[in-house]
């Protein structure tokens, strides 16, 4: 047995920060000899694009409104595309402006009134803009106010304006305009975005953000050009988006995995036209930018009287494409990402019975990334596995590139019984050791079944993960395995069923990378 990383129990492992994680996975690879597969280079994206948005502000004098397009942290389809992108990548490098800085969080009127959720999180659009804004200013960032945009005399949205303002939180509103963003003579006059609160800022840098996509951010940004530029304050706009990367092929890897990340919302890729008539080169944007762009040109010219830009992608200060040291990681790491997208639109199918376009447009991007799911090694493990075993099975890949399996068992189910073979073999324990005794499993199952009224007397795995720190307090081997949980942080993991929102859930605290057969089972079996 090998020695353990240091001394931990199960509440500790499950809620470590990232950077912790990072450090003990770091030290485990160290001392197997495991290259880590490192496909993005983090610092250098920090320095450069930090670097990139200063130049910015200066190019236009007096002010810049950044929207910030997807997550400014815990992004993980980054950094589970980009091997070495650190999900809090763009909050760091915001961090290094924090001088420059304030954040402006929108969110639309229409969202708090249809109660819009996240999710990722679970938690609705208004409770995130709470959650955000104590994000920021726990990490010495300035938030100025709060935008509610659409705003047409909702109750909730009244509401949610009075539940901040005696936080003390400043809140503007801004208004719907009757044929937006199409009637530019409108759109650019008193009746249009001079209707908006002016957004009251003091810093050269002004981040726009919001819980989520179709909250207005780029509304918001343009209409503090307008009322700007009546003050005589000279301010200019960009936007952050991290993908699609503009300057790596359109049918990357990276790029087509965004596509397939984002199949629900109909974005496509496209080549910028305006890019490549203004300068003759290839440049990659999305669908929406493209079409809004001429619309963005009028607005820009009704307000300045000339766009300050030729294409969409000059709007863009991405430099993540530059930062980019292993192109073949970065594009295994995204074919699996599109696999993992394939299943999960799969799996969405199969318990809603919606869906099924998001299903053919991923199958399409498979093949035009001329892959299927049987590169996914776990996968056609698990498969295999189930077919000769005929019932529910599971199979994860280690950071040592072994396969573990597991079957679902009278006191375990398939995916509790991988977690503890996983932790086995990290542990370096030999698959025989019983980590927990079949005695102390018995009363958990009788109280689960004969107490509580269950009908599967099979260990989920939270409860397996609890029985393990109880053994651990008495038992080396199991206390070894425990300590290695935060190895499986990034695993890929496959199951021939479709998991509870149990084994789902624990499977996402603890980093792992799952997918499951769109194969659903009676209550009883799993």
């Amino acid at each position: 047995m090998q020695n353990p990383i240091g001394e931990a129990d199960l509440e500790w492992i499950l809620h470590r920060n990232c950077e912790g994680t990072e450090q003990l996975q770091e030290f485990y690879f160290f001392r197997k000899g495991i290259p880590m597969k490192i496909g993005f280079d983090n610092e250098k994206y920090l320095s450069m694009q930090s670097a990139h948005i200063r130049e910015r502000i200066d190019q236009f004098g007096d002010k810049l409104y950044l929207e910030f397009g997807g997550k400014l942290f815990d992004d993980f389809h980054a950094s589970r595309v980009l091997p070495g992108f650190a999900p809090d990548s763009k909050l760091r490098m915001l961090m290094q402006l924090a001088d420059y800085a304030e954040i402006v969080i929108v969110i639309s009127a229409a969202d708090i009134e249809k109660n819009k959720v996240r999710g990722d999180l679970g938690i609705t659009y208004d409770v995130d803009v709470l959650r955000l804004r104590d994000e920021f200013i726990n990490r010495g960032l300035y938030v100025g106010s709060v935008v509610i945009t659409q705003y047409a005399g909702q109750i909730s949205a009244d509401q949610f304006k009075a539940r901040l303002e005696k936080k003390n939180i400043k809140v503007y509103l801004h208004y719907p305009i009757d044929g937006y963003p199409s009637n530019v003579p409108l759109i650019v006059s008193e009746n249009g975005y001079g209707k908006n609160d002016y957004i009251e800022t003091s810093r050269p840098l002004v981040v726009i953000t919001a819980p989520g996509p179709g909250s207005g951010k780029m509304a918001t940004c343009l209409s503090q050009l307008y009322h700007d530029n009546l003050r005589g304050i000279k301010a200019g706009y960009a936007k952050f988006e991290t993908f699609p990367i503009w300057n790596i092929p359109l049918k990357h890897p990276i790029n087509l995995a965004y596509e397939a990340a984002t199949a629900d919302l109909n974005d496509v890729n496209m080549i910028d036209p305006f890019h490549l008539e203004a300068y003759g080169e290839t440049a990659v944007n999305y669908n929406r930018d493209i079409e809004i762009f001429p619309v963005l040109s009028a607005i820009f010219e009704g307000i300045y009287g000339e766009c300050p830009y030729k294409s969409p992608t000059d709007m863009g200060v991405n430099m993540a494409g530059n930062c980019i040291v292993d192109d073949e990681a970065c594009r295994e790491a995204s074919n699996m990402e599109i696999i993992r997208r394939y299943y999960a639109a799969l799996n969405k199918a199969a318990r809603t019975d919606t869906g099924q376009t998001e299903v053919y447009k991923i199958e399409l991007l498979m093949k035009q990334a001329k892959i299927t799911t049987d590169d996914r090694k776990v996968t056609v493990a698990a498969k295999e596995r189930a077919e000769q075993l005929g019932v529910p099975t599971a199979a994860v890949e280690l950071p040592d590139g072994v396969i573990v399996t597991s079957k679902t068992t009278d006191f375990l189910g398939a995916s509790a019984a991988l977690l503890l073979n996983a932790l086995k073999h990290l542990a370096g324990i030999s698959h025989e050791t019983r980590l927990i005794k079949p005695e102390a499993i018995e009363p958990i199952q009788e109280l689960k079944v004969k107490y509580l009224g269950g009908k599967n007397p099979r260990l989920h795995t939270d409860e397996v993960l609890i029985a393990l720190t109880l053994a651990a307090s008495s038992d080396a081997n199991a206390k070894a395995a425990l300590e290695h949980l935060p190895m499986l942080k990034g695993c890929q993991v496959h199951t021939s069923v479709m998991l509870s929102e149990v084994d789902i859930k624990i499977f996402k605290k603890l980093g792992m990378e799952l997918t499951s057969e769109p194969i659903q089972t009676s209550k009883k079996v799993y």
